[in-house]
């Protein structure tokens, strides 16, 4: 058939007939069914584009459809009309592996629009069946790497959540790559080409959250000088992701908890509610399970964040990335200073490979970022990883020798003079570290090489930390 079919599952003809018509007007093709066998064999012989079943059906229930589709057609997306207020049967259904949920009495806008997105998601997972589909994966799962079992599983249960519009509750170490987990669910879904709005809960002060989430009126309060959209409103058709989500004070939790179940925000000082289409995801590396047993999180927010559960193993299970992961990183290093390709030596690649990585991925690529500054010959040894435990080293607390204090230059003449000895300082002090290379780089007139011997670097060294600080000769 060359137009998209949709096949619908009800016991209740006048169910039926409404969808048919509602379908028809959308220019697509319908086949009916009144019970699961009959659903499973025009499943069979049409292989629709899309099914949309009721949940209580003469032989069975819609759970039994979306199980034999999640078998045997993973590529055909399936929404489930529930009772009015039946949110465990729709919250069963989505974990069963449905795409969506309606509920009764059917509100026919939003099931246009939720027909529309699933057909899309149907569309690009149907390319995928073909003999090229092995061709086609990478394009969104690339930017997930890894070649361990820990890996392969994941980016398998990855590709199966991307298919519904269930919430997502991603729990995993610091650093471990929660949020590119959340954006490689939004790419390979049917909202990829929507909005991904990351936000994390722990950053935003609790005064403000209340018009970060759901945006405010002019005038609302002291400051609002404009009406400001909300990021629920910026997610829009796409997807919230809600990084560290256990930080969220309770007072806010009520109202984001409202805001999911509503599906619409009133903004501070609005009268009216908007209606928004999001797709939620959250993330924390506390145990939300905790959480709740401690009262610091609402057991029926955690519930409705946690539909489905998912896992993101620290890098110490997947040391076999280790390696892979390394490389990639000193590539996009290398490219990011335009310098030729940075190398681990063979013992270097040893002791990286050993490490447990208590900092998960992030700390690996900070380990790398600070020690292709410190090589030489653009190849990174063991010293220069300065991994603690390793080498018989501590951790590293020095990232560069104590620098000498630059006196001032009156002559117009571009000498340095013979510096003194710099006080001890603290290398965490970022600003004083930031300042005392901009006094070089003043005293030198920017001529960076000068520069770096008067502060005891490498030239290498150097670049780095105008980098890092976003330091320019202008």
């Amino acid at each position: 058939m060359t137009e998209q079919t949709v096949l619908i599952i009800d016991d209740e003809p006048d169910i039926r007939e409404l969808l048919e018509i509602t379908l028809l007007r959308m220019g697509l093709d319908t086949v009916t069914a009144g019970d699961v066998q009959g659903a499973l064999e025009k499943i069979e012989k049409y292989q629709p584009n899309l099914c949309l079943t009721d949940m209580k059906l003469p032989d069975g229930n819609g759970i039994d459809i979306v199980r034999y589709l999640q078998k045997n057609y993973p590529h055909i997306p399936v929404a489930v009309i529930t009772a009015f207020g039946s949110m465990d049967t729709a919250v069963a259904a989505l974990k069963a592996g449905a795409y969506d949920f309606v509920s009764k009495p059917v509100d026919l806008p939003k099931l246009r629009e939720l027909i529309q997105t699933a057909l899309k998601l149907s569309a690009g997972k149907g390319r995928q069946t073909n003999d090229h589909a092995d061709e086609a994966e990478p394009d969104h799962s690339s930017g997930i790497l890894g070649h361990s079992p820990a890996m392969q599983q994941l980016k398998s249960t990855i590709n199966k959540l991307a298919r519904s519009q269930a919430p997502v509750y991603i729990h995993g170490e610091s650093g471990s790559g929660k949020e590119l987990v959340a954006h490689q669910i939004h790419l390979q879904g049917s909202r990829l080409k929507a909005p991904f709005v990351p936000v994390n809960c722990g950053a935003i002060p609790e005064n403000l959250m209340e018009s970060e989430f759901f945006g405010h009126k002019k005038g609302s309060f002291t400051g609002a000088v404009a009406d400001k959209q909300g990021l629920f409103q910026a997610a829009h058709r796409g997807t919230l992701f809600l990084d560290e989500v256990a930080d969220l004070p309770l007072t806010m939790q009520v109202k984001l908890l409202r805001a999911i179940q509503e599906g619409a925000i009133k903004p501070v000082g609005g009268l009216e509610e908007i209606p928004v289409d999001v797709r939620i995801l959250s993330a924390t590396h506390k145990s939300l399970e905790h959480e709740v047993a401690a009262g610091r999180f609402r057991q029926d927010l955690y519930y409705r964040l946690n539909v489905i559960k998912l896992k993101v193993p620290p890098l110490r299970e997947r040391q076999d990335d280790i390696l892979l992961l390394a490389d990639f990183f000193l590539h996009k290093i290398a490219e990011r200073w335009q310098m030729p390709p940075i190398r681990l030596s063979p013992v270097a690649r040893a002791e990286l490979a050993a490490y447990a990585f208590p900092g998960n991925v992030r700390e690996l690529e900070n380990i790398l970022e600070r020690a292709s500054t410190l090589c030489d010959n653009n190849t990174i040894q063991p010293d220069d990883l300065q991994l603690p435990g390793m080498s018989g080293e501590s951790a590293p607390e020095l990232l560069v020798k104590p620098a000498p204090v630059i006196q001032a230059v009156t002559s117009p003449v571009a000498h340095v003079p013979e510096p003194e000895k710099l006080p001890a300082w603290n290398p965490v002090d970022e600003d004083a570290e930031r300042d005392l290379i901009l006094r070089a780089l003043d005293q030198t007139r920017w001529n960076r090489t000068k520069a770096a011997e008067v502060l005891g670097m490498t030239f290498r060294q150097l670049r780095y930390r105008i980098q890092k600080y976003g330091l320019d000769e202008g």
